[in-house]
């Protein structure tokens, strides 16, 4: 959680984990390191999100998810997209990084072991249905462009990993 979110009404953070990210409903969209940052103005909530790449066809869903959230729980809400800093993986909370292998999708490794990994020179993502090394890289693009298509060679199933981006 970035220290921006530490300052947060408690009751605003448990709201915003209500909101899935719509490609991996597993995740809220705090555990997803979206949310930058969210504060009461007067009566409305004001809520700043930064996408996974700037072309993320997700984010009008995800402001209309987190404006419905508060309206549902009797707040209005505002939403601002910031598109810098940039997302980076390594916003994605432990809870979230253990929600997406529960889900069947590999975390994000380290910047230089996800090129090892992606060029295909090193066994060191970790298949989610089994946790073996014995992987694969079948395709640098899975099922968004965020993520790489593995296949374990032991369990055979393939697989999803997230990409690390920085």
């Amino acid at each position: 959680m970035t220290d921006e979110l530490l300052h947060i009404d408690q009751k605003i953070i448990e709201i915003l984990k209500t909101v899935s990210d719509p490609e991996i409903p597993v995740l809220s969209i705090v555990d997803m390191g979206v949310v930058r940052a969210a504060k009461m103005n007067d009566d409305v909530v004001e809520v700043q999100i930064t996408p996974t790449y700037s072309g993320c066809p997700a984010m009008d869903v995800i402001g209309d998810d987190i404006i419905s959230a508060f309206n549902q729980n009797g707040l209005k809400a505002k939403v601002e997209l910031v598109l810098s800093p940039a997302w980076t993986t390594d916003w994605i909370t432990a809870e979230g990084r253990k929600a997406l292998e529960k889900y069947g999708i590999a975390s994000p490794l380290s910047a230089d072991a996800d090129k090892e990994a992606l060029l295909g020179n090193k066994k060191i993502v970790k298949c989610p249905q089994c946790g073996s090394l014995n992987t694969k890289l079948v395709s640098q693009f899975g099922s968004t462009a965020c993520k790489a298509l593995f296949q374990c060679d032991d369990c055979l199933e393939p697989f999803d990993y997230f990409k690390c981006l920085k």
